[in-house]
């Protein structure tokens, strides 16, 4: 939406009384309207029709929301994706139906690309998996994935408890964000609530305070940051950090049962994407790339507990009562979790 607004202010086609900001619809001089969506769940993918629908990054969606979409156009519609996994276009669509064109670019066609673009895509040469993905436009066949049999759920149960929101800092070149991690049925749920680039401290605490009461686990190397989220009333736990904790903290995520919200894209594509680096002689080294690491390391960040007073794990053992709920943020306290079922699909 805001790459529609760039490019009709820079090429002088923007006229403000023809955009709804509320319905994200512009209304051109011929009559046509196009307009902007975030299916993130089953029930807002039935709308009313459209003559045109394009989607990008489709591999975010799943392909019951999908679907719904595709019963509702009655002419043309646009699939856009970056190659990183198989998913619902490979295994429902190629090779099933015969009115389907397929294009394979890359980056190379775009002639538009900035150079900031060009010489991070250019910059990924080195790596196997996301030059073969982002370079050269190929379905990727991931080397060095560090989680795996992640879920999609349409959304949290309502009997799902809240125990900790992680936050990963981002100002310029890194997005802000934000999760909530919630426990269901011996597992846990990662709702994204932000992923943005830009966000002030005082923003990040706004979206925290307008959304359910859990402590905070950011990360500890932005002490000035968490000291001033800390003065917005919010209850702040630096993420345990130092000599492994890294590697200890991805393996304790993997052992879990996880599972994404479908809203929650941001998320969907850094777990798709998530791999270790390769050294100079292509092997997997045990250190994640960054440039897919903000969600995941905020999820990391959320499934600690850290005390300054008692000597215990600093990973999540559940059923418990986390600090911000006790009277003490020391304090953990067992509690009865709710237990129930859902369908899960495939990440």
């Amino acid at each position: 939406m805001l790459d529609f607004q760039t490019i009709m202010k820079d090429r002088g086609y923007w006229d403000e009384k023809r955009w709804h900001g509320t319905k994200h619809q512009y209304t051109f001089h011929t009559g046509t309207i196009i307009e902007f969506l975030s299916p993130d769940t089953y029930g807002k993918a039935h709308g009313p029709r459209r003559d045109v629908l394009f989607i990008n990054e489709c591999n975010n969606l799943p392909y019951n929301i999908v679907r719904q979409l595709m019963l509702r156009t009655r002419k043309i519609i646009w699939f856009d994706w970056n190659p990183s996994s198989d998913f619902w276009y490979y295994t429902e669509l190629e090779g099933k139906r015969d009115d389907i064109d397929f294009l394979h670019l890359t980056y190379l066609d775009n002639e538009a690309i900035d150079e900031g673009t060009l010489s991070e895509i250019e910059s990924m040469r080195g790596n196997k998996y996301l030059w073969q993905v982002y370079g050269l436009g190929e379905l990727g066949e991931i080397e060095g994935k560090i989680y795996k049999d992640w879920q999609i759920i349409p959304e949290v149960p309502h009997e799902a408890r809240l125990i900790s929101k992680g936050l990963d800092y981002g100002y310029t070149n890194d997005p802000a964000a934000l999760i909530d991690i919630y426990y269901y049925n011996g597992g846990y749920i990662f709702d994204e609530l932000a992923y943005t680039k830009g966000l002030s401290n005082r923003q990040i605490a706004d979206i925290i305070l307008a959304g359910k009461t859990a402590p905070v686990i950011p990360d500890s190397a932005e002490p000035k940051s968490n000291d001033e989220l800390r003065l917005y009333g919010i209850t702040v736990i630096n993420a345990h950090k130092g000599k492994g904790s890294v590697h200890q903290g991805i393996q304790f995520v993997q052992a879990q049962k996880c599972s994404m919200t479908a809203r929650s894209v941001n998320t969907i594509k850094e777990y798709r994407n998530y791999v270790f680096k390769t050294n100079a002689a292509g092997e997997v080294t045990n250190e994640p790339e960054h440039q897919w690491s903000h969600a995941m390391d905020a999820i990391r960040y959320g499934m600690q507990i850290k005390s300054n007073l008692e000597p215990y794990t600093p990973y999540v053992q559940p059923p418990y009562e986390p600090p911000g709920y006790a009277a003490s943020p020391h304090t953990i306290e067992v509690q009865e979790v709710f237990t129930g079922e859902f369908k899960p699909h495939r990440a």
